[in-house]
């Protein structure tokens, strides 16, 4: 039941969320022991803060969830590769796991050739599909 399906399908709701309040639809959720301790989306238009990513908001609150700094045991699911500056937050609070939707071809923190955490476990691909075609979708329609 608790697969990277089913945890990366509630960080693409997040995303929907992101939609619904015009904001890039990335989002994403942290999960300890099977538990979602935290669920975040992109606020950087309604805070007016370019580093309000899903992933910034979600480390956060998960830290605060815990009650410290270091996320090891846990688990982030997000709908689109983080960029260089969530590579590096993600990296700094050690977490365990991280599991990719959709690669982020030009501003994603894999081509850049920038590595996370050394025992963090990255998976990429998880619903690539729907996770590329609701950021594909938003820019559409903005052009």
């Amino acid at each position: 039941m608790f697969t990277d399906e089913y945890f990366m399908k509630m960080a693409l709701y997040e995303a929907e969320i992101a939609l619904e309040k015009d904001e890039v639809p990335i989002g994403c959720v942290i999960v300890s022991n099977n538990r979602v301790i935290a669920r975040a989306h992109n606020l950087t238009e309604a805070l007016n803060d370019v580093t309000a990513h899903a992933e910034m908001q979600a480390i956060t609150s998960a830290a605060n969830f815990l009650g410290g700094k270091y996320l090891k045991d846990c688990t982030l699911y997000v709908s689109l590769e983080p960029c260089v500056m969530c590579s590096g937050a993600l990296s700094w609070s050690q977490i365990s796991k991280v599991v990719i939707g959709a690669r982020d071809e030009q501003r994603g923190f894999i081509n850049k050739k920038l590595s996370l955490h050394p025992k963090t476990e990255i998976i990429v691909g998880v619903m690539e599909h729907e996770c590329s075609s609701i950021v594909k979708e938003f820019f559409k329609s903005k052009r």
